[in-house]
């Protein structure tokens, strides 16, 4: 079957590989549509610690069944699904706390094991989620988890204030979920294309950086108070500091993103303010369930999420051009079909 294939750090090709091998358990997908990540830019790039080369990747995945299971008599053939692309072993600490996301073992698809971007792949059924929508909604259901697992570590809901730095694919499922869980939702980004695309995603407040001072304005919306969560999607030493900053009084940080150079903090505040300062990695199953809902319910702006659109034989060239100029660029999905 044809697949993209990372050779080497900048060096992607469309060639022929092996078969997918269906496992006990089990089932044959045809895929149809994968969404490309930062994380996908970085491995390409060489930049992603945890891939090895040769490497297929891909982990934002809309796929139709082709072949069922006995064991699974609710997956049909024909049937469209999307996936959740993280392992779990059940032995160690996060995974004996019912915290699998965060298994210390995971290998997430398209990372530490081949990915999606082939013609077939076969997928333990429990790892497939059915839902009502279309291909191209299916696809976003897992960049979206991300965000809504951040959402629910924040303990989110309608009576909070949420700050949200980053407006990339990852900050608009945080807006999204804090949105759909009636929050107050305020989208900070330097860029107003993105800002623009907060607002149709849940934020009910923007704040460009470049042409508004961060503090004055979050006082300005909050009532002096800072806001009650403040997530951090960006991963820059200067965010993960504002974030601790101005978050209000025994309020609550989450980070996703992590910085590539080592932070130094005021840490008085941590104490002083009493905060919860939380990590958010991946997702739960709940979190997919949640974002299926939204979707269901018609809250995101799907086809304004999707910068381009491309067929399997044009993902080299898409990637080589992503990598070249990343700002031309938001969500990609490749058309296997």
């Amino acid at each position: 079957m044809k697949a993209l294939v990372l050779r080497q750090p900048g060096e992607a090709a469309i060639q022929q590989v092996p078969d997918a091998v269906v496992a006990d358990g089990e089932i044959l997908l045809k895929v149809r549509y994968v969404g490309l990540c930062g994380s996908d830019l970085n491995s390409y790039r060489g930049k992603n610690p945890m891939v090895s080369y040769p490497r297929i990747p891909g982990h934002e995945v809309a796929a139709t069944i082709v072949e069922t299971s006995s064991s699974h008599p609710h997956l049909t053939a024909g049937m469209n699904v999307t996936l959740s692309p993280y392992t779990q072993c059940g032995k160690c600490p996060s995974c004996l706390r019912g915290r699998p996301n965060a298994c210390q073992f995971n290998e997430t698809l398209g990372v530490q094991r081949d990915g999606a971007l082939a013609e077939y792949i076969s997928v333990p059924a429990s790892k497939l989620y059915t839902a009502n929508l279309g291909l191209k909604e299916l696809c976003l259901v897992e960049p979206l988890t991300v965000g809504f697992h951040a959402v629910a570590r924040g303990r989110v809901t309608a009576d909070d204030t949420v700050a949200i730095f980053g407006c990339g694919g990852v900050g608009l499922g945080v807006i999204a979920a804090a949105g759909f869980r009636s929050a107050r939702t305020i989208a900070i980004d330097v860029d107003d294309v993105k800002l623009a695309l907060a607002l149709k995603s849940g934020a009910t407040d923007t704040i460009n950086t470049t042409r508004e001072p961060l503090h004055e304005r979050l006082q300005e919306l909050t009532a002096g108070r800072g806001p009650d969560v403040v997530i951090e999607a960006i991963g820059l030493p200067q965010t993960f500091r504002a974030a601790v900053e101005e978050v209000a009084f025994t309020g609550r940080v989450v980070y996703i993103g992590y910085a590539k150079e080592p932070v130094a903090y005021e840490t008085r505040l941590f104490v002083q303010k009493e905060l919860d300062i939380l990590g958010s990695r991946n997702a739960l199953p709940e979190d997919f369930r949640e974002v299926i809902q939204m979707l269901e319910a018609g809250r995101f702006p799907v086809e304004q999420a999707i910068s381009h659109t491309v067929s399997l034989d044009e993902a080299p060239r898409v990637l080589r051009a992503w990598s070249e100029n990343p700002a031309a660029f938001s969500k990609i999905m490749i058309a296997l079909d």
